[in-house]
C-alpha cells in the first residue's frame, strides 16, 4: 500500500493513476530549455518598453537599478539551484517550496507564480497589440479591424494556445528564432546610437539626486524586467538530463539578460537624453532612436521584432504558467482534471486551455470598460497602460514566489543533511536584498493608482492561503502522489546519479 493510501488518500491515488498525466519526455535540449527562460524575461520588452518607464521612475538611475536586480535575483538563483539540481518536476518552485517549508506555503508559492506569469504573460499580449497597432497603422489597415485592439488580444491569445497546445519543441524552438532576431537587431541600433553620441554619459555616472524611492521602486521595475529565469525549472519532466541542464539555463539566463538590460538602459537613456518628449512618455523609445539617426527603416524592422518578442513572451508565460497549474491539479489544490495531459501531444492542455481563457479574459474586460468610460480614474485606457500594470503586478507575485523558495533552502538542506553554513548566508542575503523591491512597492507611497497594487496582490495573496489552507495534502501525502506520479510518468525524478551517469547529448554543453 502506498503512503498516500494509508493516509486516507487512496480514492485519489486511484482517481489520479486513472488519469494520464503524462508530459513529452526527453524534448529539450539546454538551448530550448534556455530558450524558454530568455523568451520569458524577454530582453526585446525591456527594450521596447519598459525603459521609458524605468527612467520615468528611478531617471538615470536605472542601469544601476537592473545591476541591483541582477545581483539581488543571482542569491535567488543560487538558491532555487540548490533545489534544480536535486530534484526535478513541472511545478518549479511550487514543488521545490514544498519539499523546504511544506504544503501549505508550497502552495502559497504556487498561487504567487499563477500570478506572475498570467500578467506577465498579460504584458506579453498587450505589448503584442501595442506593436501590431503601430504597424497596423503605419499601413493603413486599422480600419479592418472592429474592435483593433481585443481582436489582437484574441489573435495573439489564440496562436500562443495553438502552439503550446500542440508541441512543446516547436514552440520554444519558434520562441528562440523570434527573440534572437530581435535582440539582434535591437544591439546593433545601440551600438550605432553609442558611435554617434559617445559611450561616457557624466550624468549616469555620478548618479546626482538619486534616493531610495528612485532605486526601491527602480528595482521593482527591474524585477518585472528579469523575471523568467526560473522559469527554466517548470520543463524538468520534458528537459533532457534535467538536474545538469535546468541549473545551468537559470544562470545563464539571468547573466545574459541582466548584462543586455545594464548595456541598453544606458544607451537608451544616453542617446535620448536630449529629445523631446523625454525618454520617460516615449512608447517606442526604439523607433525613436532610429529615426533620431536617420535609420527610419530599421524602427519598422525593430516594431516587428518587438511584436513576435512579445508574441513569445505571451507563449512562453503561457507554457510555464499552465505547468504550474497542472502541477497543483495533480496533487489536488485544483480539479484533478487541470492536472491530466493530453494522450497524444503529451502537453498539460487542460491547463493551457484554462490559463489561455484567463490571459485573454482579463485584458479584454479591462478595455471593453475602457470603452464605456468606467475605468478613465484608473487611467487604463490603452494596450499600453495596461502593459505597464500587469508587469508590476507580475513582478508583485514573483517577489513574493522569491520570497518563499529563499525561505525554503536552507530548511530543505538541513532536512536531507546537506546543510552548510554558506547556505544560510546565502538564503539570508536574498531575503535582505528582496525587502528593497518589497518596500519599494509600499513606502514612499508610489502615484495613483499605482499605490493600490500592493492592497489588491495581497488580498489574492489572502484568497490563496484560504485555498490551500483547506486543499492542500499532508506531506506524507504529498510524497505518495509524488510516487504515483514517477511510477506513471518517467520513473525516479530526483536521483543526481542518474543524470550524471549518462553521456552529454547533442546540443548540450559538456559538463563543466
Amino acid at each position: 500500500m502506498s503512503t498516500v493510501e494509508s493516509t486516507g488518500g487512496g480514492q485519489y491515488t486511484a482517481t489520479l493513476k486513472n488519469t494520464h498525466t503524462k508530459l513529452k519526455h526527453n524534448a529539450l535540449n539546454f538551448w530550448e530549455v534556455l530558450a524558454q527562460a530568455i523568451a520569458l524575461i524577454s530582453p526585446s520588452m525591456t527594450a521596447a518598453l519598459i525603459v521609458p518607464l524605468m527612467f520615468g521612475t528611478a531617471g538615470t538611475a536605472g542601469w544601476l537599478c537592473y545591476l541591483f536586480g541582477t545581483v539581488m535575483l543571482l542569491f535567488v538563483a543560487f538558491n532555487l539551484n540548490q533545489f534544480a539540481k536535486r530534484y526535478t518536476s513541472a511545478g518549479s518552485m511550487y514543488e521545490y517550496t514544498v519539499k523546504g517549508v511544506g504544503p501549505r506555503l508550497g502552495g502559497v508559492s504556487g498561487w504567487c507564480l499563477i500570478w506572475a506569469y498570467m500578467f506577465i504573460g498579460i504584458a506579453g499580449v498587450t505589448g503584442f497589440t501595442h506593436f501590431a497597432s503601430k504597424l497596423l497603422a503605419q499601413a493603413g489597415a486599422t480600419g479592418y479591424l472592429s474592435h483593433p485592439s481585443i481582436t489582437l488580444f484574441a489573435i495573439c491569445v489564440l496562436l500562443a494556445w495553438f502552439l503550446a497546445y500542440k508541441d512543446i519543441t516547436f514552440s520554444t524552438i519558434l520562441m528562440l528564432v523570434f527573440e534572437g532576431v530581435s535582440v539582434a537587431v535591437i544591439m546593433l541600433l545601440a551600438l550605432i546610437a553609442l558611435g554617434k553620441t559617445g559611450a561616457v554619459d557624466s550624468t549616469q555616472i555620478h548618479l546626482a539626486g538619486h534616493g531610495f524611492r528612485d532605486i526601491g521602486l527602480g528595482v521593482v521595475v527591474a524585477v518585472f524586467s528579469l523575471v523568467g529565469f526560473e522559469c527554466a525549472t517548470a520543463f524538468g519532466e520534458e528537459a533532457k538530463k534535467p538536474l545538469i541542464m535546468i541549473p545551468r539555463a537559470v544562470i545563464a539566463s539571468l547573466l545574459l539578460t541582466g548584462a543586455f538590460f545594464i548595456f541598453i538602459t544606458y544607451v537608451e537613456t544616453h542617446a535620448l537624453a536630449n529629445n523631446s518628449p523625454t525618454l520617460d512618455q516615449l512608447d517606442s523609445p526604439l523607433s525613436t532612436l532610429s529615426e533620431n539617426l536617420g535609420l527610419k527603416w530599421m524602427g519598422v524592422i525593430i516594431s516587428l521584432g518587438a511584436m513576435t518578442s512579445f508574441f513569445a513572451l505571451a507563449m512562453s508565460c503561457l507554457n510555464a504558467g499552465s505547468r504550474i497549474i497542472f502541477t497543483m491539479g495533480r496533487y489536488g489544490i485544483f480539479p484533478i482534471s487541470i492536472g491530466s495531459s493530453h494522450k497524444h501531444n503529451l502537453t498539460p492542455h487542460v491547463a493551457i486551455s484554462t490559463f489561455a481563457i484567463i490571459q485573454f479574459m482579463i485584458p479584454t474586460l479591462f478595455m471593453l470598460a475602457s470603452y464605456a468610460g468606467a475605468y478613465g480614474a484608473l487611467q487604463i485606457g490603452s494596450p499600453f497602460d495596461e502593459f505597464n500594470m500587469a508587469g508590476l503586478f507580475g513582478a508583485m507575485g514573483f517577489c513574493g514566489a522569491y520570497v518563499l523558495i529563499s525561505l525554503a533552502t536552507p530548511f530543505y538542506l538541513r532536512k536531507i543533511g546537506e546543510i552548510k553554513p554558506y547556505h544560510w548566508l546565502i538564503a539570508g542575503a536574498a531575503l535582505l536584498l528582496l525587502v528593497v523591491p518589497i518596500v519599494g512597492t509600499v513606502y514612499p507611497a508610489p502615484n495613483y493608482p499605482l499605490n493600490y497594487f500592493a492592497y489588491i496582490f495581497g488580498a489574492y495573496v489572502l484568497a490563496g492561503v484560504v485555498l490551500v489552507f483547506f486543499r492542500s495534502r499532508s506531506m506524507a501525502e504529498f510524497e505518495g502522489i509524488r510516487k504515483v506520479l514517477e511510477e506513471s510518468t518517467v520513473g525516479p525524478l530526483s536521483s543526481p546519479a542518474r543524470e550524471e551517469s549518462t553521456p552529454p547529448m547533442e546540443g548540450e554543453p559538456a559538463m563543466a
